[in-house]
């Protein structure tokens, strides 16, 4: 049995702003001047009162180290910085055009532990976690399974599934219950799933069945193959794919994961000799022929859902 390890701790974070570079420079030595008057105040709080309790302007700093005297020091660095210089601990910039986009992950990135201290801190997100396990149809219960210690059971696909989606959901509401929304919405594999819920397409009670189904199917599929991650584009991998193997999944310009028979997956790898690649721990060749199994009893599943159009809405149904 293996125990899940200590989280590394989260270093202090402070934000500042103001309307030109001297006054933000003047509100990082009016702060020191306070704290240095104030001794014994929390950083964590005072990291909640910069970012909760004023305004946003043009210009920004944000302040990190290892400990509060350091954050100190990178007050100091700030108050006498010149306009275009630099300090450690101290990262300035303005914010930059654009749209927002939440990217929910897929299997393989899930951990013991993972939002339990999130589901201890903040209402919004304990209460859309319990309402995703709620509607779970699993052996053992998903929260005992997710903030327990063993991290094999964790790692069997019917279960690392649906944490991963009741997480990820959760981890939406949280953000959503702060008034954060973003523009787009996309994932991967079973993120897929998440994001195609919050954004309207299936109701929670839905998306539920179909996780259930889905990480149950796969688990059931018979073992083998393998999954890699290769440094090579779309483009340089398509030509040697073959029935044994096909492209899982394209995380950027050049890299893709490459899934299916062991041999052929290796060869595609082989192909590059030169650039990375790392074979992924996982007990199946997701996301290749190797999932035709399942095929016909998820098409099943999927004949019963409701499906509405894509469009993201503040909702919980």
């Amino acid at each position: 049995m293996r125990h899940p390890p200590s989280p590394p701790p989260v270093p202090p974070l402070w934000n500042l702003s103001a309307k030109t570079p001297a006054a933000l420079r003047a509100q990082a030595a009016k702060l020191r001047a306070h704290l240095s008057a104030h001794p014994g105040l929390s950083a964590g709080d005072i990291a909640h009162s910069l970012v909760s309790g004023r305004t946003d302007f043009e210009h920004r700093a944000v302040l990190t180290a290892s400990d509060e005297p350091g954050l100190l020091r990178a007050l100091e660095s700030l108050a006498a910085l010149d306009p275009d210089g630099s300090a450690p601990g101290v990262t300035l910039g303005r914010p930059a055009a654009g749209k927002l986009a939440f990217l929910f992950t897929g299997q393989g990135s899930q951990r013991l532990g993972m939002g339990r201290d999130l589901y201890e801190a903040f209402p919004a997100f304990a209460a859309a976690l319990d309402a995703v396990c709620e509607r779970l149809d699993l052996e053992l219960p998903l929260k005992e399974v997710l903030f327990g210690t063993d991290a094999d059971v964790l790692d069997r696909t019917e279960y690392a599934q649906p944490a991963l989606f009741a997480v990820e959901v959760a981890l939406f509401r949280l953000l959503e219950s702060w008034g954060v929304k973003p523009d787009f919405l996309a994932g991967h594999s079973i993120g897929e799933i998440a994001a195609a819920h919050v954004a309207g397409v299936f109701t929670l009670a839905d998306a539920c069945t179909l996780v259930t189904a889905r990480g149950r199917l796969m688990q059931a599929l018979p073992t083998g193959g393998v999954m890699i991650a290769v440094e090579a584009s779309e483009e340089e991998v398509l030509p040697m794919l073959t029935d044994r193997v096909s492209i899982a999944a394209v995380n950027g310009p050049r890299s893709v994961v490459v899934a299916g028979d062991e041999e052929a997956a290796l060869a595609v790898a082989e192909a590059f000799p030169d650039r990375k690649s790392k074979r992924l721990t996982v007990s199946h060749a997701f996301h290749s022929p190797h999932m035709d199994g399942m095929l016909d009893d998820f098409r099943e599943v999927v004949a019963g859902l409701s499906f509405a159009a894509p469009v993201y809405r503040s909702s919980r149904t």
